[in-house]
């Protein structure tokens, strides 16, 4: 994560994938362990993702987005919506971290349960058009 710039946090030229997830995760405050736990995945799974050996499919991806408070958008190309600046956060209360943390969690939850009545509904799609033809 040596890719920082004096105008921004990171340069979007500069820094790849890994650095973008590993940087958000500090931001928020995070051990790899915590984020991999939080995504469902191995901890060796995250740490490839952080070290460009390996990417995360969607589901994952759209997740880690959200519990990391930062775009889609930002996690791929580093344009976007993406962490505070280090010495930009402003020190919170443990109350309102908490309820920070639940939305993120109900962010991430949400966003898997669109995908998966996207996947729903394409099934149900396929199995009408298989009825409509016998």
């Amino acid at each position: 994560m040596n890719a920082q710039t004096k105008d921004g946090w990171y340069d979007p030229n500069a820094t790849t994938f890994g650095d973008r997830v590993a940087g958000a995760r500090e931001q928020a405050g995070m051990s790899q362990t915590d984020l991999a736990k939080r995504l469902g995945v191995k901890l060796k799974t995250l740490k490839a993702w952080e070290d460009d050996l390996s990417e995360p499919r969607a589901n994952k991806l759209s997740m880690m987005a959200g519990l990391l408070n930062v775009s889609l958008l930002w996690l791929l190309s580093g344009e976007g919506q993406g962490p505070d600046a280090p010495g930009d956060a402003v020190e919170l209360s443990s109350d309102v971290n908490e309820l920070l943390t639940e939305i993120r969690d109900i962010r991430a939850q949400m966003a898997l349960s669109a995908d998966r009545l996207g996947r729903l509904e394409k099934s149900l799609r396929a199995q009408l058009k298989e009825e409509a033809v016998a």
